[in-house]
């Protein structure tokens, strides 16, 4: 008999492991976050995985708290023996937990311990590792402090941006469920207590995050640009207007001069049809897509067929 499953997701991530219960068993209900005003109009608007699910017809919970007796019994009321969260955005209660007679089940995108929280997709690519991967593990009432189920391993290109690398682990994640379910289901999987004292953390990502900062290095430079695509974008300021900047790559030896480089870090050292070489504290990257205010994204030979930029100009950290 198949299983009964409630699945408690919010963001376009957790929409394939959605699909792929739905596919493979008897999603009973699903719970979101609550509905959030957006756009200019402050329109009501639902969540990816609400939209999901009511268009395949599940019945769909969002409650603006986990911690209510109405909502502990809506819960029960689906008879779910199991429970799977991907990044529902809410911490669950041990009364909630206990519900499903197989408990909960989370899926994580990084390698736990590593990278717990909010935002491991955008830390792994922000912090330059050239590895991530999903963990299936048992939920508890910590942040995400459960044992360890299924951990499956993915490599991180140098020029991967966070969008590239969600949308790869988005599916590793829906295959990652399935086999998660199907080990428990036989009693082939026994959880392993995580090595806590390897924890590390990965709160939310702000605007902040995107500010370049051109004395701290190439590496740094194009893991903040990388990192911050497609939110929150990546920035610095010419001649005091602010640029986002969304593509570059590091310059190898030959492609710039060191002496020239050896100057003011954010210093233009040539610019281009194949783009804007720019300094950095050891080095330079070379700036292929770039944005002014009130513009769109674009190549820098379309930027610069509208905006001059001659070598020896500043990109600054500051306005």
């Amino acid at each position: 008999m198949s299983l009964k499953i409630v699945f408690m997701g919010t963001p376009d991530f957790a929409v394939p492991v959605l699909h792929a219960l739905n596919n493979n068993y008897n999603v009973v209900g699903v719970v979101t976050k609550a509905d959030k005003p957006k756009g200019r109009g402050n329109k009501m608007t639902m969540c990816p995985v609400k939209e999901e699910a009511i268009k395949l017809g599940i019945p769909v919970l969002s409650p603006e708290s986990v911690r209510t007796e109405e909502f502990e019994r809506e819960l029960a009321a689906f008879g779910a023996d199991i429970f799977v969260t991907t990044a529902y955005g809410k911490i669950l209660p041990e009364n909630i937990l206990k519900i499903p007679p197989m408990g909960c089940v989370n899926v994580h995108a990084s390698i736990l311990p590593y990278y717990r929280g909010a935002a491991p997709l955008w830390r792994v690519v922000l912090n330059g590792e050239n590895e991530t991967g999903v963990t299936t593990m048992l939920t508890d009432v910590g942040m995400d402090t459960g044992d360890i189920l299924l951990c499956e391993k993915m490599p991180i290109g140098e020029n991967m941006t966070t969008g590239e690398v969600h949308d790869a682990m988005s599916e590793l994640g829906a295959k990652l469920i399935i086999e998660t379910l199907q080990g428990l289901e036989k009693g082939e999987i026994t959880p392993v207590a995580q090595e806590h004292e390897k924890a590390t953390y990965a709160p939310m990502v702000d605007r902040e995050d995107g500010r370049i900062r051109w004395a701290e290095g190439k590496n740094k430079v194009h893991n903040t640009v990388r990192g911050c695509d497609p939110f929150p974008g990546a920035f610095s300021f010419l001649d005091g207007e602010k640029i986002k900047i969304w593509k570059t790559v590091i310059c190898r030896e030959g492609e710039f001069s060191e002496k020239d480089a050896s100057g003011c870090a954010g210093t233009v050292l040539s610019s281009g049809q194949e783009g804007i070489v720019v300094s950095t504290g050891d080095g330079a990257v070379k700036i292929l897509e770039l944005q002014r205010e009130s513009s769109k994204r674009m190549s820098a030979a379309a930027f610069l067929n509208g905006r001059k930029i001659e070598p020896g100009s500043v990109f600054k950290d500051e306005d």
